[in-house]
């Protein structure tokens, strides 16, 4: 579709839309003709249960009448959280009907996908392997949270008060979940793994690179996600306080992370800013690198070249964190960690 003169169109990846990537278009898009044809299109991708294949641009085209549809849900890479916010904001100013009748279904997957533990698996339904895990991977579950805290909150006020508190007692369960799968460490609490064992709660191991280990993008993302509550309970703030603390001991020091289209390296570099690992073992806290044949190792030189380059070994996520952290200490009367 192209977009009216005065409104220039603005192409999204939807897969990479992120948990509020939708929230950040003007509200006047939302009522374009670009608009209206992507909503079209994510009307005919979603599923009977309510939730969205994992499928690329899906907003840009309709799905294949001669295809399959696929039979799974996915919230792996910001998918159906990003279909629920464009849906959402849709109907917050457009008043859209089927829209909201959309949104609402997706609602009601989003809480049948929540497991018993409180968790939220990356697929849904009748999830299997490592899609069946509590997964934080790429934001997975919090990513969830976010959307069901922001009905709570009234952002989307077409919602019914019935769904609203069913939302809230989710979010409640999946908080609960959270700090149940703090990991503990030498009677420590520390941060979280990519995914966690449903009955166990312990890490667990999903692809052959993505072994139970401590990983510091996705607990980023949780600990900015506890930080966002308006009024933590003691636990919360427990681990806010132990996941920062670890986050400070863990930085890296005089180094700086290379990347280009083929390869990816770690350098000397003395004026570099504090990197952080993307895992760490759990019984030495040092940084791991694990490639095809999952054996971990201690040095990125040591796994495969498409390993290398295909996945970010190290990065900053921790550093929001830490800048955000000072100020929620004093917005709830909390002494810092040093």
């Amino acid at each position: 579709a192209t977009a009216p003169a005065s409104q220039p169109a603005v192409h999204y990846n939807l897969e990479r839309a992120g948990d509020d990537g939708w929230a950040k278009m003007p509200e006047e898009w939302f009522r374009s003709a670009e608009a209206g044809t992507f909503a079209q299109n994510i009307l005919a991708w979603q599923l009977p249960t309510g939730g969205w294949p994992k499928r690329p641009r899906m907003h840009l085209e309709g799905p294949d009448p001669t295809t399959a549809p696929a039979k799974r849900g996915s919230f792996d890479n910001g998918n159906t959280m990003s279909q629920m916010r464009f849906l959402g904001n849709r109907v917050r100013v457009t008043g859209d009907g089927r829209c909201r009748e959309a949104f609402v279904k997706g609602l009601d997957f989003m809480l049948a996908a929540q497991m018993p533990c409180g968790g939220w698996p990356q697929e849904f339904p009748e999830p299997h392997s490592y899609h069946a895990l509590i997964t934080y991977n790429d934001g997975a579950m919090i990513g969830v949270m976010s959307v069901l805290r922001d009905v709570t909150a009234g952002k989307y006020p077409f919602v019914d008060a019935a769904h609203v508190e069913r939302c809230g007692q989710a979010v409640d369960r999946g908080i609960e979940c959270i700090l149940k799968t703090q990991v503990t460490v030498n009677g420590q609490l520390t941060i979280w793994g990519q995914q966690h064992d449903p009955q166990t709660l312990a890490p667990a191991k999903a692809r052959a690179f993505e072994l139970p280990l401590l990983v510091s993008a996705e607990s980023s993302v949780i600990v900015r996600f506890l930080m966002d509550l308006d009024s933590p309970s003691p636990q919360v703030r427990q681990a806010v306080h132990a996941a920062v603390a670890w986050m400070k001991h863990n930085a890296l020091t005089g180094l700086r992370y290379e990347m280009w289209q083929q390869d990816s390296a770690v350098v000397a570099d003395p004026s570099a800013e504090p990197l952080w690992a993307r895992f760490y073992d759990q019984a030495t806290g040092k940084p791991v690198f694990v490639g095809r044949d999952g054996v971990p190792k201690a040095d990125l030189r040591e796994i495969e070249q498409e390993r290398r380059a295909d996945y970010l070994w190290y990065g900053r996520w921790p550093a929001r964190v830490i800048d955000r952290y000072e100020a929620w200490c004093a917005e709830h009367g909390e002494k810092p960690v040093d």
